[in-house]
């Protein structure tokens, strides 16, 4: 039987969470298919998606034997290593990458959302090759372009495009619908280029909302003439420099006014961007210095959270007071994790004797990076059986297993965005140390808006000093379970309203201030 056919029962069955089902056609594939570079990549790209890391690598690397000077391997593994938290070995396959192939979009994207990720990577590096991306991007582009016309609003309303390759079930398309949905249109005409693949319930509630214009077959001249026809004031990326990002179609410079928000957590490194929206929290004195656009600071926060339908109406009941131990959790991407983190965490766990960590992502159905992750709390003096490690499950279910969980452990330096809304949402609280990257003060900007500032950490022994303080006070833990969801419905964080029209407020400003 042909490749793609089975190719694609086995990513049906993977949907439906059928993974025994999966593996076998997947394996079917690659002993009928060896000899077939593409065959190989679409099982390797699809064992990946679902976590099957050391699988996915076997591929890729038979790949590589068959077709040596193929960089597709190169560039899926590469990805691989950084979704196992190997940021080392990612980082120099990125730059092998960019020496071969310096003008390919995706790595070069690839490149620089993976250095937010690394620790090891400093702020001056980061800013450096944000620098150098935005300039290749005007190169690209047909070199440096004036600002185009704005045309006078004259009691108009503003003409307001937003561009993302993730408008569906994806973090952005989860913050961003709701804020579509209560724009005003007396201020603001309002249009969406959705650039992404996935047309679902989150994109049909945006549709209904505004004029959505679908581009994913669009090249960037094509989509700049687009946006100039349709005469938009105030261009907005939502994507920056991570998946299906088309960042690039700013350096045409099809809109008066360019702005990044929401969807990236750091430069963009394109100097035609005219502002970054962030806040007081994520950009504090001094951040300045890690940009190439000027930041304008939200002043009730840079996002507004709204539960998706299917959470559960309640919360469960804190599990200490069941169980008799201490349950910390992180359902954060295990990208996220690195040498640091495992310190710290294993310093926690140490100081609240009998404790347990529960870990769960999708990349931890594999064996060999579960392991690795058994290994790495082992040689800091914590047994493997004050582990847990989950994969993947459907959204619904994830809520549902904070119910198991009774303090969050924040990752670092990239720490949690929607994952900590979520975990707070349902009734847990996260302990968190914000750095200097904008990416790790993004649990601390949440913990600010609804009042709870003090889960943040001055510095690693201040983020086990707190955890272990919450381990201790089960009367706060309980507290806080009963009381998290209330505290964030009254703060700004889920005013969808209130931020909507602050929003639209700072887009005018920006408009008649250039």
């Amino acid at each position: 039987m042909l490749a793609y056919p089975l190719i694609q029962l086995a990513s049906a069955h993977a949907q439906s969470g059928r993974f025994p089902e999966m593996l076998a056609l997947c394996q079917q594939v690659v002993d009928a298919h060896a000899g077939e570079v593409d065959a190989l990549l679409g099982v390797a790209a699809l064992l990946q998606s679902f976590g099957y890391l050391s699988r996915a690598r076997v591929c890729f690397e038979l790949v590589r034997d068959l077709a040596p000077n193929d960089l597709r391997c190169t560039v899926n593994l590469a990805n691989l290593a950084r979704e196992a938290g190997d940021h080392a070995q990612a980082q120099q396959a990125y730059t092998a990458l960019q020496v071969a192939l310096p003008h390919h979009p995706v790595i070069r994207r690839n490149a620089l959302t993976s250095q937010e990720y690394d620790p090891a990577v400093t702020d001056a590096q980061r800013l450096q090759q944000a620098r150098d991306w935005g300039e290749w991007a005007i190169t690209q582009a047909a070199g440096p372009r004036a600002r185009p016309q704005q045309s006078a609003l004259e009691g108009r309303p503003l003409r307001i495009g937003y561009v993302s390759a993730d408008v569906c079930q994806h973090t952005v398309g989860l913050f961003v619908k709701d804020v579509i949905r209560a724009h005003d249109r007396s201020r603001c005409t309002v249009f969406i280029y959705s650039a992404g693949q996935v047309d679902d319930w989150v994109t049909t509630e945006v549709r209904a909302a505004c004029t959505l214009r679908a581009v994913a077959t669009l090249d960037d001249a094509a989509l700049a003439a687009l946006i100039r026809q349709d005469e938009v004031d105030l261009l907005i990326d939502l994507s920056g420099h991570t998946a299906g990002s088309r960042l690039t179609v700013f350096a045409h410079r099809p809109a008066p006014v360019q702005v990044s928000w929401l969807g990236y957590f750091a430069t963009t490194g394109l100097r035609y961007i005219d502002a970054v929206l962030l806040d007081a929290w994520h950009a504090p004195a001094g951040t300045q210095a890690q940009f190439v656009e000027p930041i304008v600071r939200l002043p009730q926060g840079r996002w507004c959270y709204q539960p998706v339908p299917w959470a559960p109406a309640t919360v469960a009941p804190l599990p200490c007071l069941q169980t008799g131990y201490i349950t910390f959790g992180c359902f954060n991407n295990t990208g996220k994790l690195n040498a640091g983190v495992f310190d710290v965490w294993a310093k926690v766990l140490q100081a609240v004797p009998g404790s347990r960590l529960v870990l769960k992502w999708r990349t931890l159905v594999d064996e060999p990076l579960c392991d690795t992750l058994r290994a790495a709390f082992a040689a800091r003096g914590i047994a493997p059986s004050r582990l847990e490690l989950r994969p993947a499950s459907f959204h619904v279910d994830v809520l549902k297993e904070y119910g198991d969980i009774d303090i969050a452990l924040d990752p670092f330096p990239f720490t949690g965005g929607l994952t900590s809304c979520e975990a707070l949402w349902m009734g847990v609280p996260v302990v968190t140390w914000p750095q200097s990257r904008v990416v790790s003060r993004q649990t601390l900007a949440l913990l600010s808006t609804i009042g709870l500032p003090e889960l943040a950490a001055q510095d690693a022994d201040d983020y086990v000093r707190i955890a272990q303080q919450l381990a201790l006070d089960p009367d706060r833990l309980a507290h806080l379970r009963l009381t998290l969801r209330a505290r964030m419905q009254a703060s700004p964080l889920m005013d969808v309203r209130g931020f909507t029209r602050q929003l639209e407020t700072t887009l005018m400003d920006l408009y008649l201030g250039i």
